[in-house]
């Protein structure tokens, strides 16, 4: 490896590596206000100056070259790292020991006691701007903003919102929203970022106010007199002194203040984060280490943890007698469980009882609740929510490939050429993910094409955004896969050594030509011509898809012709290709891998293979059922059916995600014996005989699975509230009542028997996924896992992958005369689903008080909609009474709708048909008629939610601008800009900041 002097020692560096971060690595101290490492380069602070080869450079700007010579203690750079940390200073009041941000992290305060500042030369000036406290979750001071831009980098280049700037040509610069909106107003998303990466107290979270030092909760007043105070002794006894003291608040603070790494809850993204707490009060969400997101979050991963102390979490069993419910101890709750499941069992078999786990507990949790259904009940009826999404997407990738799950990871995705994005609204469902996206596509030249119904943001940012007519994306698929065929652009070599059944798919493509699916797709042929080229030129590709794929009557063919695509292509085994199907909720993948499905035990070990059976009966100590059970769309079936008479469902609003609620709901209402377990009285639990209060993941330890495949541990945090208990601690007694005599420890020693049991998590323990660290299966028993799949074979005996020939069958539910549009419906940004979690966060509830419908112009036009207008959807199956939103994001006669109400759920609408491999419900396949009624509310969408905001992209903080100021000159260069000066600059001052 190359070397560089520092200092006199020469170091080993690794091509193209960054000067700071060489310095940084080797231990040596150089202050850095405006560089973070997962940003890169800002150049805005100046503080990094250090001497190179005789010549003064920002060590974060520069490239570390072979042989260079770097004084970073020489007199020249150290007076110029003084000299720009004095100009910091003169934009900022330091008053660190009643400074909310004064927890040993703010690097304000760090650098000024690096330097031994006691001083400063440059007295502060106050911005003639207010504090801005017109965002729910943060708060702006401009005259503690230091101008440094990282704020402004991380929105504009990580985020890629794109909301942030700053404008230095003004006489005193600040930071804006939109140019200059409030922040409530603006295009703000709330993602934090901004937050996360300010170096001061300028951005903080707004429940941090007042609430992290021991005199921060002070009135204004109060705090005023004692910041005079410190400045009035400050020009005597200096700085050191004061941050002694307020050094010593900071250890004060840190010995109450708790910092627990958890999992996010939401998306599959996996983000992972330290929460900051003191007892029961979250103080703020900091990112910084977690593998997938780094100094990234959204606005739920962020900011919507209150539903944790929400006033209405169950806290104690509930048991319905006489029509209502009544609060019972956990001894009386158990014990009717485990009679009325008994009396069940003997009267009607095992398979009159079914289990549905939740998406949203621990791995170990699922694998419990399947333990239960299998060794202590005697069914496979065992069930997930992955039915509902994600389902077809595994069958896709099993008929291709051989593993169900993402064949890379989310840096593959940012280093592909191209991406296609088929049926995701991934800004919105799954932004962090999202945003390596876009900062591909902005920066490094990534190209993007997206296939959806909607102009979503990610549709709007897209080089192509091609809109085919409802449930066609099969054939535009077959089309392009065929035309890169038909013209000799396959890659015959890959095909030949690692794909079989070439031949007989080529025959299955002959109806698909372009012609064709123009016809049938909308779509010209020049502009699938134009995706096949792109396809084609693209040197990697990976194509990410979702539920506008998944939720359709042929989801698994859909998501068979993207692997087929791929593997025509050549698009796998490689960094930067494959298949990424992204998954929902935040362990829909762990739930499925751990075994929580009718026909596979944990690792997909299929429950009718004898030898695979015979392994968990030896382990188990039972006899298990040999034939895979029903599916949850199967239950409800059989409840109206009279053969299920008995339901446990946990962490699941299965009356409201299911699809044809009405149905659902009156087979829930017909069940001799309902049990459900949940953290609210949601609406499922008006069904119930039974409710078990449990505990959300802040509340317990365990994993999660992300739809990268990355296995992640979560921390508790709090203890349980009131008599609610982890889930897994309420499956073991469950089934210990049931006479189990289970006696698991904890979840560590849960997951050795997952281990112990399931090839594809053999490694997996927990000191290997101690604090940040994790594994992405298959994890081989010495810990060895596989971040990119099928490097060296594809997941089946051969090695080889299949190309698996498909058919076009017509999707369900189509428009008529009498039900002429077509209902879509999906996610939005600020919401999880139905907003159990999210509506319990006021500041949420405040930007996306209401769901609605999205209605295009040209049908407004034609049916006299405005916004606010109330209408009456009516499907085959059901009505719903929402308002309207006009808006170009949707297209003729096609409506949004999205998932956020139980009032008005949009699965009220939805038909009970399936996709026919996995029986997910086709939601996406709904025609409604509407009925424009006279009433008329304000907007739906109110003027703070971000969607009104006018968005100011450019390409980072945009340096040179302040560096083009008359009154900017580099430190240590003299006073003009560009100057040669000797770079001595002596710190004086008196210390006055009037």
């Amino acid at each position: 490896m190359p070397t560089a002097a520092i200092d006199g020692v020469a170091h080993a560096f690794a091509q193209g590596e960054r000067l700071i971060d060489v310095i940084n690595r080797v231990g040596a101290r150089v202050p850095q206000v405006c560089y973070h490492p997962q940003m890169g380069p800002i150049q805005t602070c100046d503080t990094c100056m250090v001497d190179v080869d005789g010549k003064l450079v920002r060590a974060c700007g520069m490239p570390t070259a072979e042989g260079m010579k770097v004084a970073t203690e020489s007199a020249r750079a150290q007076n110029a790292q003084r000299e720009a940390f004095d100009r910091i200073l003169g934009n900022h009041l330091l008053y660190c020991t009643v400074c909310d941000n004064n927890n040993g992290n703010c690097t304000v305060h760090n650098t000024t006691k690096l330097l031994k500042v006691e001083h400063q030369a440059t007295p502060f000036k106050p911005k003639p701007y207010d504090k801005d406290f017109t965002n729910p979750f943060y708060r702006y001071d401009p005259d503690q903003c230091i101008l440094c831009g990282r704020c402004v980098e991380a929105c504009q280049n990580v985020q890629v919102n794109e909301t942030l700037s700053i404008r230095w040509e003004d006489e005193q610069p600040r930071v804006l929203w939109d140019g200059g909106a409030p922040i409530g107003e603006s295009s703000c998303v709330s993602c934090g970022h901004c937050v996360t990466v300010c170096p001061c107290n300028a951005l903080m979270e707004t429940t941090m106010l007042g609430e992290a030092g021991y005199f921060t909760a002070l009135p204004k007043p109060a705090l005023d007199g004692m910041i005079d105070v410190v400045k009035g002794i400050e020009g005597e006894v200096g700085y050191g002194a004061i941050l002694e003291l307020s050094e010593m608040e900071a250890a004060m603070r840190e010995s109450r203040t708790k910092k627990t790494k958890t999992v996010c809850t939401y998306c599959g993204v996996g983000c992972s984060f330290d929460i900051w707490h003191r007892d029961r009060h979250i103080l703020k969400v900091e990112p910084a280490e977690g593998p997938a997101n780094g100094i990234s979050t959204c606005v739920k991963g962020k900011f919507s943890w209150e539903f944790v102390n929400s006033a209405d979490r169950l806290t104690k069993p509930l048991i319905r007698e006489n029509g209502k419910f009544r609060e019972a101890t956990w001894d009386e709750a158990l014990g009717l469980v485990a009679r009325r499941f008994t009396e069940i069992k003997v009267e009607s078999g095992p398979d009159a009882l079914a289990f549905v786990s939740s998406s949203k507990c621990t791995n170990e949790e699922s694998y419990l609740m399947q333990k239960l259904a299998r060794a202590v009940i005697g069914t496979n009826n065992m069930d997930n929510c992955s039915r509902y999404c994600q389902a077809p997407a595994t069958i896709g990738l099993f008929r291709t490939v051989g593993y169900g799950g993402d064949s890379g990871s989310i840096s593959d995705i940012e280093q592909a050429e191209l991406v296609v994005i088929v049926g995701s609204n991934t800004a919105e469902s799954h932004p962090v993910l999202a945003t390596r996206v876009k900062r591909s596509h902005k920066l490094k030249g990534q190209k993007l094409i997206v296939s959806d119904l909607r102009r979503n943001e990610m549709a709007q940012r897209a080089d192509l955004f091609i809109h085919p007519r409802p449930g066609t994306d099969l054939i535009w698929l077959s089309a392009v896969t065929r035309w890169i065929f038909d013209r000799g652009l396959a890659k015959t070599e890959f095909l030949e050594k690692w794909v079989n059944g070439v031949e007989e798919y080529r025959k299955s493509l002959e109806p698909f030509t372009m012609e064709y699916a123009s016809q049938r797709t909308g779509l010209p042929v020049e502009t699938l011509q134009r995706v096949a080229r792109m396809i084609v030129d693209a040197k990697s590709v990976c194509v990410l898809w979702a539920m506008g794929v998944t939720q359709h009557s042929m989801g698994s063919d859909t998501s068979t012709a993207i692997s087929n695509l791929l593997l025509a292509t050549g698009n796998y085994m490689r960094p930067g290709t494959g298949a990424y199907p992204l998954r929902g909720h935040n362990n829909v993948q762990g739930a499925s891998d751990h075994g929580a499905m009718p026909n596979n035990f944990p690792g997909y070990q299929k429950v009718d293979d004898p030898e695979i059976r015979a392994k968990f009966e030896k382990m188990w100590g039972v006899t298990l059922p040999p034939k895979p059970g029903l599916d949850n769309h199967q239950m409800i079936d059989a409840i109206h059916e009279g053969k299920l008479r008995s339901l446990y469902v946990f962490g699941e609003e299965m009356s409201l995600v299911d699809s044809n609620a009405n149905y659902v709901g009156a087979a829930l209402a017909k069940v001799d014996f309902l049990v459900i377990q949940d953290c609210f009285f949601s609406e499922t639990c008006r069904f119930a005989d039974v409710v078990l209060p449990a505990s959300p993941s802040l509340e317990k330890d365990g994993t999660f699975t992300s739809t990268e495949r990355r296995i992640q541990r979560l921390y508790r945090a709090f203890e349980p509230l009131g008599e609610s208990r982890p889930d897994w601690e309420i499956i073991v007694d469950v089934a210990n009542r049931l006479g189990a005599n289970w006696k698991y420890a904890g979840p560590a020693e849960i997951y050795k028997e997952i281990a112990a049991l399931t090839p594809l998590m053999a490694g997996v323990t927990y000191e290997r996924l101690e604090g940040y660290k994790t594994l992405q299966w298959p994890v081989a028993a010495d810990g060895t896992d596989q971040p990119l799949l099928y490097t060296q074979k594809f997941a089946f005996p051969d090695g080889k992958a299949k190309l698996f020939p498909l058919q076009w069958t017509e999707p369900t539910d189509q428009p008529d005369a009498n039900f002429d549009l077509h209902l879509n419906n999906g996610r939005l940004l600020e919401h999880f689903h139905e907003g159990n979690l999210t509506y319990r966060t006021k500041g949420i509830a405040e930007k996306t008080p209401c769901t609605f419908v999205e209605v295009s112009p040209e049908l407004a036009g034609k049916r006299g909609i405005d916004d606010g207008r109330w209408v009456e959807l009516t499907s085959r199956y059901g009505e719903v009474r929402v308002q309207a939103v006009v808006t170009d994001r949707v297209k003729g006669e096609e409506l949004y709708m999205p998932m956020n109400s139980t009032d008005e759920p949009v699965n009220r609408l939805t038909s009970s048909h399936t996709d026919k491999v996995t029986h997910t419900p086709a939601y996406k396949e709904t025609s409604v008629q509407m009925k424009v009624l006279p009433e008329r509310g304000a907007n739906p969408l109110p003027r703070t939610n971000s969607r009104w905001g006018h968005p100011t992209p450019q390409s980072g903080v945009e340096v040179e601008r302040k560096w083009k100021r008359a009154d900017y000159h580099e430190p240590g260069n003299g006073t003009e800009s560009g100057g040669s000066g000797n770079g001595l600059v002596q710190i004086q001052g008196t210390g006055n900041r009037e």
